[in-house]
């Protein structure tokens, strides 16, 4: 997974001169699938990376018998922060730019800092039908299956948008069967868990819901703990769009701290939901935790994973523990579901679990890492699509 990339491509915004980037690592079938974050900061060497991820995460959820069929994978990101009052414009023109890759071979959506409804208004803004349209060609019957991932799209649990959910009840699926490959109990393991956006807190809501304790939540704010277990539903109904919390709403014994407090917390589980690069060779040593589960997109960095494997504690990787999203999309998409949290939930879960147990059951019998064993699996899936699909650099 070390090559040269299909495509790799920098722009730089007429207006406010910031940047965005657009690498498209392989296409399969002549498409490629990955989204599209926005955060001060982001470079070209990051969104390369996630893109070889991408191209991974389609490999790992190859089924042979599934209608949906992997496609190859992409990332854009755009250095700006998603707070500032030029974002939105920012985002328009990214996309306006970059539409005749959107229109034939990229399909993209919300990542780190974008929400898929602003990025589908954006879009609109930009001229594009949809941010997807590159996969319609590869359908059976486009309206139907058009129809049905607007119907899942609209779908709401508890308030809550099912597309908000999926990826996180993947990532306490994965956390989950970690427990139950180490016999250990839901109840009395606590969780922390660095950010409560979209992905985190679906994943603090899944697993509080299945009766783990989540002890620490951190944002931009700083980290709240409580040591006999924060009221998620409380907390989450007190986000702002980027995923901040109201404090107002904070209980008696809950506490405030500082933002890197969540390393430290004394949990079980730590999972990174907010941004790359969290955890370093500098903290790595603050966490006693004895699983860490990747919901963001590389948190971990690779010198950090070695000293904390030295320590005895198992890494989860995001390449496999925030792959359901994507995966979702194409399987409503494709038909292998149908529109229904029901169905998405229970697909998500079985599919999830089996890929987790497969990649701790590899490690395990080649004395290697979860990540080791997650790229080994993908490695052994990808001449298996190439020779029935295709495969461009």
């Amino acid at each position: 997974m070390t090559s040269t990339p299909f495509m790799s491509l920098t722009w730089t915004d007429h207006v406010t001169g910031r940047r965005g980037f657009l690498v498209v690592d392989r296409l399969v079938r002549g498409v490629s699938s990955g989204g599209l974050r926005m955060r001060p900061g982001c470079t070209l060497d990051e969104v390369a990376g996630l893109a070889r991820g991408m191209t991974m995460k389609e490999a790992l959820h190859y089924a042979p018998e599934g209608r949906y069929v992997p496609l190859g994978g992409a990332k854009g990101g755009i250095d700006c922060d998603p707070r500032d009052p030029e974002a939105y414009g920012v985002l328009v023109r990214y996309l306006r730019a970059t539409r005749p890759y959107i229109e034939t071979f990229w399909t993209t959506g919300e990542d780190l800092g974008l929400t898929q409804d602003l990025v589908d208004r954006a879009a609109a803004e930009a001229g594009l039908v949809s941010t997807i349209q590159a996969v319609y060609p590869l359908l059976d019957d486009e309206d139907t299956a058009r129809r049905r991932l607007a119907d899942a799209f609209a779908v709401r649990v508890d308030g809550i948008g099912l597309d908000e959910l999926v990826g996180g009840c993947g990532v306490a699926e994965s956390v989950l069967t970690a427990l139950d490959r180490a016999g250990a109990p839901y109840a009395g393991t606590r969780v922390a868990v660095q950010g409560l956006g979209t992905m985190g807190g679906a994943t603090a809501r899944f697993l509080a819901s299945a009766g783990l304790t989540i002890v620490a939540v951190a944002d931009i704010k700083g980290t709240i703990t409580n040591p006999a277990g924060l009221d998620v539903e409380t907390l989450l109904a007190a986000r702002d769009p980027h995923g901040t919390i109201d404090r107002s709403v904070l209980g008696p014994d809950d506490h405030e701290a500082p933002g890197d407090a969540w390393l430290a917390a004394e949990a079980d589980v730590l999972v990174p939901a907010a941004v790359s690069y969290a955890i370093d060779t500098t903290n790595q040593h603050h966490i006693t935790a004895r699983l860490i589960v990747e919901a963001a997109n590389m948190p971990v960095l690779p010198a950090a994973e070695q000293s904390l494997a030295a320590r005895g504690v198992t890494v989860l990787p995001d390449v496999v523990v925030n792959s359901g999203t994507n995966a979702w999309w194409w399987w409503t998409l494709f038909g292998d579901i149908g529109p229904t949290a029901a169905e998405a939930f229970a697909h998500t879960r079985r599919s999830m679990r089996a890929l987790v147990d497969l990649m701790l059951a590899r490690a395990e019998a080649d004395g290697t890492t979860p990540r080791a064993a997650a790229h080994a699996i993908a490695a052994d899936r990808l001449p298996t699509i190439t020779d029935r699909f295709g495969w461009h650099r």
